[in-house]
């Protein structure tokens, strides 16, 4: 599923309302196929009439306005016809017709996968939410969440929202607006029984004069089809008038410029298949050499249905420059046609995806096919490191194992390897999905390495709240792959950084769900020697602490300190002194929350006690900073100020400017609580002379002020 946001290229922009959506934002590019059914080319011939009535549609009133109730929902036109009959391209007439009406944009969803499998609503709802603005969509939201955010984001906006390869009604319910200034356009092979008030518009094949018109357009020559209008008129009969088989069948015309149009007459006759587009699919397929054979076939196996030449080359098995030479074969046959999702690569006709199955099936054999999805995903990972290592500084160790990869999967500039993240990134995710999902885990270490290549690149190229909603994705699809293979570690790590991301979105019953699962999966660990279980003693300290976080966020104080001082207990026993030491200043913040003022004294001490000796100055001095403010609290302020002094001292070593200029401002402040206006003038003048001499004339105000 592809959304975007802008109207089909050639066309003028038509602004979001919010300002969001451009026709230049490359992240909001056409993703839909138009013209796929029909090869390369986005024309229309001999649909003039389809056209002219949808446009009709769009004039009239609905018959529940007729009847005098109008519905409550946005109108629904219907493109149904059979694959390969042009119903995309269609569409996306109408849309280029249409979209002035819509001012807020057009949004564009598939709805089915390759290879037949209706996409999830979550996924759709998620990717069209990311379509509509800056805004990202909570990570992990539930589809009646998601549904709701995404009714309520279109109930203020004037949208077309084109549905494409509509599997069932239910999903056009989904998604319908609850908006009559919106319009969905639904392209599917059926009728759509149960969505109320649909207007369809039936799709066969061409008259038989645009038919030839087709052919002859993709022939090459157009005099081979008027000097024999007869062969011309039973080629068109033999593909059924479809669009797509005739550009296949024109491509392969103009591939053999000795050959007559009788002679492809000829051959689609001697062809046993009674089914038009896989009648012209045969007579192409069976015409090509071995090697493209191959890469015919193993494009099937694109995630996405998106291939560039590293991907062919992978799949089956050749060197790069030979899969591009071949994929631009495909392109003039008709057999793929070029991306507009994603700028050097092709798209495999979704019509043609049941032929390439079943061919791929007949030809090569299970091992095979694992075997090139293995040699697939092992280059997309060695593309996501170089995507990755190019954001390191020089020098990394990332750095010198990037001048390692191969010329043709680096990147010159961080913008580059973004942008090409951002372009194939539903291919990747797509890519992650089927390593988890096929191969009778075969290919869960390959999932595995993808998925946290996959991950590290989001890290680099994305704020934290961008990657989020993918990142949710990508740590679901390894905690699949944990459950199924045993792996408790990783079954923990996973866990944990879902109720992170649980946590950071206000879900905080699902978040203790995650974490006490997690706590389990650390404490059964991993068989070591023996048979004998070992404990992941970290990620059980990890969730230990996160368990008592999320307690602290909903302010349950007696819950948070008593989680946290099991973790405090658990790093105890493993002699883990940095770890206490940060569970000690946890419990002090908790204690402090909960008003137990002696208590959380107690704690703070014990932190600023086990950071000097870690010698950890910063960290000292911070704790000592919490043990003033909690001080101030307890009404004893020439405590606070002496303990501020000690927090001063202990910061000097660390060079840290802004801690000791925030440190000598908290100096000043008790200073002035117990009457020594003077001393506290004196403190504010040091640390504004310290921020002017290391940062280039700081005010005093942008200390930051230190806290747990």
């Amino acid at each position: 599923m592809q959304p975007t946001g802008t109207d089909t290229p050639g066309g003028p922009p038509h602004p979001r309302k919010d300002g969001a959506v451009t026709a230049g934002d490359p992240a909001q590019r056409l993703t839909t196929d138009a013209g796929q059914e029909a090869g390369t080319s986005r024309e229309l011939p001999g649909r003039g009439r389809e056209l002219s009535e949808l446009q009709a549609d769009l004039e009239r009133a609905g018959l529940h306005t007729l009847s005098g109730r109008p519905a409550p929902h946005s109108r629904v036109l219907l493109i149904a016809g059979r694959p390969g009959s042009g119903r995309t391209s269609l569409a996306e007439a109408l849309v280029v017709r249409a979209a002035g009406r819509y001012p807020d944009g057009v949004l564009r969803a598939r709805l089915t996968d390759p290879g037949g499998t209706p996409v999830p609503t979550e996924r759709t709802v998620r990717d069209l939410l990311a379509s509509l603005g800056p805004d990202p969509v909570p990570a992990g939201a539930g589809d009646d969440e998601l549904t709701e955010t995404l009714r309520a984001a279109l109930g203020t906006r004037s949208v077309l929202l084109l549905l494409d390869d509509v599997a069932s009604a239910e999903q056009v319910l989904d998604l319908l607006p609850d908006n009559r200034d919106c319009l969905v356009l639904a392209v599917a092979s059926g009728p759509l029984t149960g969505v109320p008030d649909v207007r369809p518009c039936t799709l066969g094949g061409l008259e038989r004069p645009a038919a030839v018109s087709l052919l002859a357009s993709r022939a090459g020559a157009p005099h081979r089809t008027t000097v024999d209008p007869g062969s011309a008129e039973l080629v068109a009969e033999a593909c059924g008038d479809l669009p797509a088989a005739l550009v296949m069948v024109g491509g392969w015309l103009a591939a053999r410029p000795k050959l007559s149009v009788a002679d492809a007459a000829k051959q689609l006759g001697l062809l046993p298949h009674t089914d038009p587009l896989e009648r012209a699919f045969r007579l192409v397929a069976d015409s090509l050499a071995k090697a493209p054979s191959r890469v015919l076939r193993m494009l099937a196996l694109a995630p996405a249905g998106l291939a560039d030449a590293h991907t062919a080359s992978s799949l089956a098995g050749c060197s790069v420059a030979t899969a591009q030479s071949i994929l631009e074969e495909f392109l003039r046959l008709g057999l793929v046609h070029n991306s507009t999702l994603a700028p050097g690569c092709y798209e495999v006709p979704r019509c043609l995806d049941p032929l390439l199955r079943a061919e791929l099936a007949e030809r090569e054999g299970p091992e095979e096919s694992m075997l090139a999805r293995a040699r697939m995903l092992e280059r997309t990972v060695r593309q996501l490191r170089a995507c990755h290592a190019i954001t390191e500084p020089e020098g990394s160790e990332a750095r010198k194992r990037l001048a390692f990869l191969p010329r043709t999967v680096r990147f010159g500039t961080a913008e580059a390897a973004r942008q090409w993240l951002e372009e194939r990134r539903p291919a990747m995710i797509a890519a992650a999905r089927l390593a988890v999902d096929e191969g009778e885990g075969r290919l869960d270490g390959l999932a595995r390495r993808l998925i946290s290549a996959l991950a590290r690149a989001f890290d680099a190229h994305r704020s934290p709240q961008e990657a989020a909603p993918e990142l949710y994705r990508l740590h679901e699809l390894v905690l699949d792959v944990a459950e199924r293979g045993g792996l408790q570690r990783e079954r923990a790590a996973a866990l944990l950084n879902l109720g992170d991301l649980d946590a950071r979105t206000g879900r905080h019953s699902r978040a203790l769900a995650r974490y006490r699962a997690a706590l389990d999966a650390a404490r059964d660990g991993r068989k070591g020697p023996r048979g004998r279980r070992v404990p992941d003693h970290f990620a059980a300290g990890r969730a230990l602490e996160s368990i008592g976080s999320t307690y602290e966020d909903v302010k349950d104080w007696a819950r948070a300190a008593d989680w946290y001082g099991r973790a405090l207990e658990h790093h105890q026993t493993r002699d883990a002194q940095a770890a206490a030491a940060r569970v000690h200043g946890r419990l002090g913040a908790v204690h402090t929350c909960a008003g137990r003022l002696d208590d959380a004294l107690r704690e703070w001490r014990a932190a600023a006690a086990n950071f000097r000796r870690l010698q950890d100055a910063r960290a000292h001095a911070r704790a000592l900073s919490e043990v003033a403010r909690v001080q101030e609290y307890a009404g004893r302020p020439q405590e606070a100020v002496r303990t501020c002094r000690l927090a001063i001292q202990a910061v000097r070593p660390s060079g840290d400017a802004r801690l000791h200029a925030a440190l000598l401002l908290r100096l000043a402040d008790a200073c002035d609580r117990i009457g020594d206006v003077r001393e506290g003038r004196k403190q504010r003048r040091a640390a504004d002379e310290l921020l002017r001499s290391h940062n280039g004339g700081y005010d005093t105000g942008s200390a930051c002020e230190t806290n747990s």
